[in-house]
């Protein structure tokens, strides 16, 4: 009898990919596989000509670009010199998850179902399309191509002998356990963000604890909109930089949220536990520290504020102690109650939080060990940087909008990690922020004489600040800047620097101000207003054009 092993592996940029192949494992366990999911970039892919049965789930980001948790698998997988018979012992499956509003929809899964396949894999089925614009999302893919998936894995490799599917009403076993330790036992939160030594340059798993230097308004207090230009000291860090680039912050989640999830679960936010895996060959989280208390649980590492997916409540109706609730998580959990899941959770943007507030007997008797499988981690937020290195040795600085707004419930609703920024002030003691730099997708030339017309309305102006303060530097002149935003006296976002590079005739700056006169003007007017001196830069100097929202 074949040993029945099945690997998972994701590319995931948001977690859906990821939260998709986590699904799968669980149908995995139900069938009594051997299985594994892992992060594509985590597996070790010298191992990959040994499996013989593999699903692949890749998310789609960007402009047709592998998530960032795939590329290095991505670009082993394209060597040219990898033999064509290479997996010719696999059988796979590829799922791709994107969204038909985007020209390159699916393409990271369309080639990577491809290439296995010239490289000697058998595929069980033909690649899977999940869709974000269908109406029931994905799913409506997904959910009957793994009825059709598990038919054919099925068939290769059946059943032992005496056992069946275990059944959907079996609750699984975590994947970890949580052992409390004593009372008296370390207190390990004091020393989480301290600012360490880099051991390597900064990254995900080893963030760089920055000090904030300054946190301002850079609208008028009377203006709708709360946008700040935040200031970081990056000095010592190793971090290097160039315009075009990415600053990642990794945001956590307010004291209040904190203690009201804490109260509504009944747990003791100060007890101090270790996990252990349930099955040996499980890693642990890469950024929980061990042992770590119930407060930094929740404060650092679990999403309570984004909105669940259907697998939340699914996981949650095994807890239900209670008839009612327990039908109601039942049915957001099944194909036929996804329309209704859908306005229930993610048209009114309900958190996570708020939806465990409406089931308190489920929430009450949540086994504290399948909190890590029932709320995804906190993901880092990525910003433009609005600086250069030239004009602000050791800084980095963002342009930042604080994320509000209202939708039918009545508490607005709040960006995570710009509610907390705009929540620091480095006037009333010292402020930490943990951070890493990752390339952008903009390069901007490297020849002085090319000149760049730069788009950028609103915030979007925050990586030409950083372009053209770089240029500014180096004495390169050539800078053309179309800037739009609602009022001049209220959102003209760093006015004083670009009148003074004006002056030096260091920048072009053509400004739309939407709301300043009877008729909206906006950026892309001015553009046409100045259509000869546009169209003279891009057919006689062979311009660069930068659009940034």
């Amino acid at each position: 009898m074949t040993e029945r092993r099945l690997l998972i592996l994701f590319g995931s940029q948001t977690g859906t990919a990821q939260d998709a192949a986590e699904r799968i494992g669980r149908e995995a366990k139900r069938r009594h596989f051997q299985c594994r999911v892992e992060a594509l970039d985590s597996y070790d892919v010298a191992n990959l000509i040994s499996e013989l049965l593999v699903v692949f789930v890749c998310a789609t980001t960007g402009q047709g670009d592998p998530p960032d948790n795939m590329k290095k698998f991505w670009r082993f997988l394209f060597r040219k010199n990898l033999p064509p018979t290479s997996l010719c012992q696999m059988d796979y499956a590829v799922l791709g998850l994107g969204d038909s509003s985007y020209p390159k929809f699916n393409f990271v899964a369309k080639k990577l179902h491809k290439r296995v396949l010239q490289l000697g894999g058998n595929p069980l089925l033909p690649v899977a399309l999940g869709d974000d614009q269908h109406d029931l999302g994905p799913d409506a893919v997904v959910d009957p191509w793994l009825l059709a998936l598990w038919d054919k894995i099925l068939a290769l490799y059946p059943l032992p002998p005496g056992l069946e599917v275990i059944n959907p009403d079996v609750r699984l076993p975590p994947k970890y356990t949580l052992h409390y330790l004593a009372e008296d036992s370390l207190h390990p939160d004091s020393g989480l963000l301290q600012p360490v030594a880099p051991r390597a340059l900064p990254s995900e798993l080893h963030p760089f604890a920055a000090r904030m230097v300054s946190n301002q308004r850079v609208t008028a207090e009377s203006h709708f909109q709360d946008v700040r230009l935040i200031e970081f000291d990056v000095m010592g860090s190793g971090i290097t930089f160039s315009a075009g680039d990415v600053v990642m912050i990794q945001p956590q989640n307010c004291p209040e949220d904190v203690q009201q999830f804490c109260q509504l679960l009944r747990l003791d936010p100060d007890r101090c536990f270790l996990l252990k895996p349930t099955e040996p060959g499980t890693a642990l989280p890469a950024l929980l520290p061990q042992p770590c208390t119930i407060r930094h649980l929740v404060t650092h590492y679990l999403d309570i504020s984004c909105v669940p997916r259907r697998s939340f409540f699914e996981l949650l109706s095994y807890f239900s102690t209670n008839e009612l609730e327990r039908e109601k998580l039942q049915e957001f959990s099944s194909a036929q109650g996804q329309e209704e899941l859908y306005s229930y959770c993610n048209r009114p943007r309900r958190t996570t939080l708020e939806a465990l507030w409406d089931f308190p007997h489920t929430t009450s008797a949540i086994p504290p060990e399948y909190l890590l499988d029932l709320i995804p981690r906190i993901r880092p937020r990525a910003f433009s940087i609005a600086s250069s290195m030239l004009a602000h040795p050791g800084r980095i600085q963002i342009l930042m909008a604080v994320v509000r707004y209202k939708t039918r419930l009545s508490k607005p609703r709040r960006g995570l990690c710009s509610t907390w920024l705009a929540s620091l002030n480095p006037e009333q003691g010292e402020v930490r922020v943990p951070l890493w730099v990752k390339k952008g997708g903009m390069k901007f030339p490297a020849d002085p004489d090319t000149p760049v017309i730069m788009i950028g309305p609103g915030t979007g102006v925050a990586p030409f600040r950083a372009a053209i303060q770089e240029r500014v530097a180096q004495g390169w002149k050539g800078n053309c800047l179309f800037f739009g935003c609602r009022q001049k006296s209220k959102d003209f976002y760093c006015q004083a620097e670009w009148e003074e590079l004006v002056t030096k005739g260091f920048l072009t700056l053509f400004t739309a101000f939407s709301r300043d006169q009877e008729e909206k003007v906006y950026v892309q007017h001015r553009i046409r207003e100045n259509r000869q001196l546009v169209w003279e830069l891009l057919n006689g100097e062979s311009a660069h054009v930068y659009l940034a929202g």
